[in-house]
């Protein structure tokens, strides 16, 4: 297993291309193991969901509004029915401060539409600093590609 020796190739890979499709062992390790081979080479590295992202360049970049869950009867005078927005700072927002490069892995990305991963792609091309793997489901051993060749042969989207 070189791959997991080192992590050169998936590195190199994941430079040229920014968002990689990855398909992981279902026992897991392998993405711990590559998340070390990437801080080690020095970049910062953040593991999230892609459950519940929304537009995946707000969620991610910008500073966005959220409204809490209705909770049945209350108040209409003041805020509506719908509750008080509430600003939320972008999750990217402090690792992006310096020149170090960042690596988001996105776990559970197969619940993603095919807009919100070419938008992840195109987060890629706009910030060079920003790389993204997400995981597109489980497989018996380590494999990887572009997202966006992911994307040309995929049938399911």
């Amino acid at each position: 297993m070189p791959l997991l020796l080192s992590g050169h190739k998936f590195r190199n890979e994941l430079e040229t291309c920014g968002c990689l499709a990855i398909h992981v062992p279902l026992e897991g390790g392998a993405e711990t193991r590559l998340l070390r081979r990437l801080k080690v080479s020095g970049y910062k590295t953040q593991i999230m969901s892609a459950r519940g992202f929304g537009d995946p360049e707000v969620f991610l970049l910008k500073l966005h509004g959220i409204r809490p869950p209705h909770l049945g009867h209350q108040n209409i005078g003041r805020n509506g029915a719908l509750g008080e927005v509430q600003q939320v700072m972008p999750q990217l927002n402090e690792l992006l401060d310096g020149d170090k490069k960042l690596v988001l892995w996105l776990l559970e990305g197969q619940v993603l539409s095919r807009s919100e991963l070419l938008s992840l792609c195109e987060i890629c091309d706009k910030d060079s600093r920003i790389k993204i793997i997400i995981e597109m489901g489980g497989s018996r051993s380590l494999k990887w590609e572009s997202m966006r060749n992911f994307l040309n042969h995929a049938n399911n989207f």
